[in-house]
């Protein structure tokens, strides 16, 4: 608390203590949540960090402000924005029996409309939306909704369970013990605007019984005729015994009566009235020399990362960043269009069709190829010379900053600064981690994992892992050959906590198709699924190359046993279909696996060796960055240069001419350029570089 000086206690609540504090850097007043946590259960203390986590996810103006959250000795501070205000509630109070105008009604109203809409688009519940807990600026225009410490996220189809809230604002259907949805936030939005027109509560009774059968009766006093048909119809509509045939919060946004009221939110509320006029901006004049215009030295003087477009019109300054593809009959490389010339890209990963990749300000780009037509399949069609890509953004991130993602088959998992796992596609074998088979055409939380701040995550072909800050490790998704590491080779829908020894803490996670690698915080390597041709190291092998014992499936995280990799330390891990590439600390690269194409770099009469090799590059130059795919293997040197060896079918390696059983360079960049990331899944390369 050495930046906030704490001004007095304005609540105590089921978690702990609420304080109204000044920030000592800006003196402005904000709220500080104070929750204990030494006592509490993991459940309890996961509920106590949902809050955070929903807060963190949402960025609206009718919505209260998440600063930041952190430990004190043994206590959760939550940091937002101070109301000055007071709530709703109190506000109806002090109108005494002094009806609002229904101008005012909709005021409000339009505004909690927006807010919960906002929230509702992020997959998220409140579940205790009350008068109590929404909140008014200091001049009571405006109100701003707070306390989500029992929201529920959900995720495509699951409805939350648990009978939580307010009980006058409780639908009935939680009374009966039913599941809560969407349809149970309309009913409780219901009675706030019921509460608005009446300044009384909807529904209220001596005892809880009293109250539950009045809430199951439906049936609430009439609001005064001094309001509109249409709000009296509303009110009737979101207080509707039956969910279903209550209104969405998007059909609520359409009644004309709202629209209006939407409307003025828009034009009146954050106009900004302009004091004085700006004079005019003097017209372009180019300098005169020598009788002539010298715009082209104009032009001349500008940064050298500006150039001219080809038709001679306005500078534009060059990319921050090149994008290459290739593999799955594209060769040699190509470049991805990127939505605009200052995207910069940190990271790329690409999957059995996806390609995605983080840019620097936390967006996440994908790039499709638009499907052939059907004329394009009749006899005598010429096939295109080269497939187009087109870039976008993934839809719904608004509020999110993303800073990794990983591709499997078909799905994607992509996770955001605040520690948040997000997936979406194919549902197959589970890997969503929703607990269900479900295909999302959106990313979706994964909702088992809230509480965790995951710092990794991996994607196999159709598994998934992540690592959280405190080194837990979980798993799910197909679990063939003991590749998710607990214990079985069952599939699991949801993410499952993997047990390690004692001694060994997860620092980071890498899945491939039928197996997984983990490194541990002192660089040592572990294993679990299939461990054919050796790729993982597993054969108890000695430094004379004698292997007296050899492991095809392990179901547990497992130490390397392959000398030498049971005695170096490791600093990163590829790995493709059949063959693994570790780089250990003093930048050596040991390949192990299937060599039947060449993809371990050396050329072999033997199609697999169980001995690991030492790769070595053209000029002693060491790996900076390696990637395996399914028969093939790229690698960045120290210096910048790409290698692609391995079988070349389907542009695998990025050129067209044969098989390479050695490292070969493609010559694709040059010395403005330098490789930031590298992707590489089945016959697919993906790679970003960014100008010097």
């Amino acid at each position: 608390m050495e930046n906030y000086e704490k001004l007095r206690i304005v609540g105590r609540g089921a978690f702990g203590t609420v304080h109204l504090c000044r920030r000592l850097t800006d003196k402005k007043l904000v709220i500080v949540k104070q929750i204990p946590v030494e006592q509490m259960t993991r459940e309890e203390r996961q509920a106590a960090l949902n809050e955070v986590k929903v807060l963190s996810m949402l960025d609206h103006p009718n919505i209260i402000e998440y600063y930041e959250n952190y430990l004190e000795g043994t206590a959760l501070m939550i940091v937002m924005e101070y109301a000055e205000g007071g709530t709703l509630c109190e506000y109806l109070q002090q109108q005494g029996n002094t009806l609002l105008e229904e101008h005012e009604i909709l005021h409000f109203f339009a505004q909690i409309l927006l807010s919960l809409h906002h929230i509702h688009s992020k997959q998220i519940l409140h579940r205790d939306l009350k008068t109590q807990n929404i909140l008014l600026t200091k001049q009571r225009d405006i109100v701003k909704i707070g306390d989500f410490g029992i929201s529920k996220i959900l995720n495509t189809k699951s409805k939350a369970q648990t009978v939580v809230g307010t009980p006058c604002y409780i639908s009935p259907e939680l009374c009966e013990g039913k599941p809560y949805n969407q349809k149970s936030d309309i009913w409780a939005l219901g009675c706030v605007l019921y509460e608005l027109a009446t300044l009384k509560r909807a529904f209220e009774g001596p005892n809880l019984p009293a109250l539950v059968l009045k809430i199951m009766r439906g049936a609430v006093a009439p609001v005064s005729d001094k309001y509109s048909k249409d709000l009296h119809q509303l009110i009737l509509r979101m207080l509707h015994l039956t969910p279903e045939k209550r209104p969405t919060i998007t059909q609520v946004m359409a009644e004309p009566i709202i629209i209006n009221s939407l409307f003025n939110l828009h034009s009146e509320i954050g106009r900004v009235k302009c004091e004085k006029k700006l004079p005019p901006l003097p017209p372009l004049t180019p300098r005169i020399i020598d009788g002539r215009s010298n715009s082209r030295a104009s032009h001349r003087s500008m940064s050298k990362n500006v150039i001219l477009d080809g038709s001679g019109g306005l500078p534009k300054p060059t990319a921050l960043s090149t994008i290459f593809c290739w593999g799955n009959n594209i060769s040699p490389p190509i470049k991805l269009p990127l939505p605009h010339n200052d995207t910069q890209v940190m990271q790329v990963s690409t999957g059995r069709n996806q390609r995605a990749a983080v840019t620097k300000n936390g967006r996440l780009l994908l790039w499709e190829s638009p499907v052939v037509g059907a004329e394009s399949m009749l006899p005598g069609a010429m096939d295109p010379e080269m497939p187009s890509f087109i870039p976008r953004f993934l839809e719904g991130q608004s509020a999110v900053t993303i800073k990794h993602v990983s591709c499997g088959d078909l799905f994607t998992a992509c996770l955001t600064d605040r520690g948040i796992l997000m997936t979406y596609g194919s549902g197959a074998h589970g890997c969503l981690g929703h607990g269900n088979y479900h295909d999302v055409t959106q990313a979706k939380i994964v909702e088992a994992l809230l509480g965790y701040e995951i710092i990794m995550v991996s994607c196999g072909a159709s598994h998934v892992m992540a690592v959280t800050n405190e080194h837990e490790v979980f798993a799910w998704g197909r679990g063939d050959n003991g590749r998710l590491g607990l214990g079985n080779a069952d599939s699991t829908s949801s993410p499952q906590p993997v047990p390690l020894e004692d001694c060994y803490q997860a620092s980071s996670i890498h899945c491939g198709v039928d197996c997984s690698a983990l490194l541990t915080t002192n660089k040592q390597l572990l294993a679990c699924g299939s461990n054919r041709f050796n790729k993982l190291h597993l054969d108890t092998v000695s430094s004379d190359g004698n292997c007296t014992q050899q492991v095809e499936d392990v179901h547990v995280f497992t130490q390397a046993a392959t000398y030498p990799l049971n005695q170096l330390e490791v600093r990163h891990v590829a790995l493709g279909t059949s063959h693994a590439a570790v780089i250990t600390d003093q930048d050596e690269c040991y390949m192990s696996g299937s060599n039947q194409f060449g993809q371990l770099g050396f050329k072999s009469e033997k199609a697999s060796t169980r001995q690991p090799h030492l790769l070595q590059l053209p000029g002693d130059t060491r790996i900076h960055l390696i990637s395996c795919g399914d028969m093939f293997t790229t690698a960045v040197s120290t210096d910048g240069e790409v290698f692609s060896w391995g079988k070349a079918s389907r542009g695998r390696l990025g050129r067209k001419d044969g098989d390479n059983f050695t490292p070969s360079p493609l010559n694709l960049l040059d010395d403005e350029i330098e490789v930031t990331s590298i992707s590489s899944s089945h016959g697919n390369t993906l790679m970003a570089a960014k100008t010097k």
